[in-house]
């Protein structure tokens, strides 16, 4: 099989998308939701429902998927299902904020960490290297990029169980804490402090429709897809479950309440000082995976508004092994632009908000595609329709509604993105770019 030729292997999806999800978010937002919910129970139940939301979001992502096998995630399914000026808004939300500012803090988090270890690192300049090096990989052939990813993956999930076993092992005293709520303890479950602390979960999970993004590149899409989708997100809900269980019966609430670093405070209290850097430098490693499979899905969506747009025609082009060298490089390049100039800080939770809206709509999507096109093949359709949409649309919906009312800067945000991206559309319209 030539290069030109070559898919990705169900494996390295698998893992691509395994590793979008691990990253930042579980390891710093416990502290924030423990400001508002101090039970062990509710804690558990807040991750088992991120879990189950993004599990909904990747059955309806499947079928989609299926049904639309092209490379381009929500880009492609919002041009198909909406309108092309949808997509094209889509498109742009995920190079501005889906991928650079989630990569950016990935990459400047690893380096924070590796400079537990060695303190003589620069953080700015390692992040740099660390982001220039890694698209350096992916500008290669597909085979280079997909082992890539999968041995960090590997080295990540096997970095992460290490970590829950040693500390379970070496703490003296596990801390004591409820793990059912009782009656009363479930009434925190529709106050504002759950709501904000579901923004933070979500966040967290954001990445189970990684795949998606690169689906056109995978073998045997149609098909595997959906096995991709399921199995990645239910292995990081399962991962996520035992993380929380791990952190909170080792280090008490108190001392991790407001907290970011969640693993140097853990491992503080399981390891002592040393353990604690030596932790450090091992989070720092296994968050290479992330800013890898970032960089790698990422590109995939600037290559078909490229194909699409011939005003961005040039991100279409493709190296003799199919790989989107010019939209990698401008990826990266936005990357390194938001670590130098370190603004990604100030949209966090503003990304998590309209990466939730831009799939809310998508996962809408499945209900209109099905009344508009019956007939379209679908080799796969989601179980209990329309439940895990409907699961999805409320809970998400609920989390939005809640932030705009509380945070409304961030929503004004949130449009003014959209705003621009439907000015870029209509310019390019307007002057006859769309091929």
């Amino acid at each position: 099989m030539s290069q030109s030729n070559q898919k990705f292997s169900q494996r390295t999806a698998i893992t691509l998308v395994i590793a979008n999800m691990v990253g930042t978010g579980v390891f710093t937002s416990l502290g924030f939701q423990l400001l508002d919910i101090q039970h062990a129970g509710i804690i558990l139940l807040l991750w088992l429902i991120g879990g189950i939301v993004a599990l909904c979001g990747a059955l309806c992502y499947a079928e989609l998927g299926a049904a639309l096998p092209r490379s381009g995630g929500e880009y492609n399914f919002l041009s198909r299902i909406y309108h092309p000026g949808a997509g094209f808004v889509s498109g742009w939300i995920s190079v501005t904020v889906g991928f650079s500012a989630p990569t950016a803090a990935a990459a400047i988090t690893a380096a924070t960490y590796l400079k537990s270890v060695f303190p003589e690192l620069h953080v700015v300049a390692t992040s740099v290297v660390l982001v220039t090096g890694i698209g350096a990989i992916h500008l290669g052939s597909r085979s280079g990029s997909s082992a890539f990813q999968q041995v960090f993956t590997a080295i990540k999930i096997a970095l992460i169980l290490l970590f829950m076993a040693l500390a379970w092992w070496q703490v003296e005293t596990l801390q004591a804490v409820d793990w059912l709520p009782e009656t009363a303890d479930l009434a925190l479950i529709g106050t504002g402090g759950f709501a904000v602390a579901l923004i933070y979960v979500n966040y967290a999970y954001t990445g189970w429709n990684a795949a998606t993004y690169l689906s056109g590149e995978v073998d045997n899409s149609a098909k595997n897809l959906p096995r991709i989708l399921i199995f990645g997100t239910a292995a990081v809900t399962l991962l996520y479950l035992a993380l929380h269980a791990m952190f909170l019966s080792v280090a008490p609430m108190q001392a991790m309440m407001g907290k970011i670093e969640i693993g140097y405070v853990v491992a503080d209290y399981a390891f002592g000082p040393t353990g604690a850097s030596l932790i450090g430098g091992m989070l720092g490693i296994l968050l290479v995976s992330t800013v890898s499979a970032m960089l790698l899905a990422g590109p995939r969506a600037l290559q078909v508004m490229g194909e699409d747009f011939n005003v961005l025609g040039m991100l279409s082009r493709t190296t003799a092994s199919g790989v989107p060298a010019v939209a990698v490089a401008v990826q990266v390049s936005l990357t390194l632009l938001l670590i130098i100039t370190s603004s990604f800080e100030q949209i966090i939770v503003f990304s998590g908000a309209i990466l939730a809206l831009n799939s809310l709509v998508t996962v809408v999507g499945v209900l209109i595609l099905r009344l508009r096109e019956p007939d379209l093949p679908r080799p796969f359709s989601m179980p209990w329709y329309p439940l895990p949409m409907l699961v999805y649309t409320v809970i998400i919906l609920w989390t939005l509604i809640y932030l705009v009312s509380e945070r409304p800067l961030e929503g004004l945000m949130a449009l003014a993105l959209i705003l621009l991206g439907g000015a870029v559309y209509w310019a390019a319209q307007r002057h006859g770019q769309n091929s």
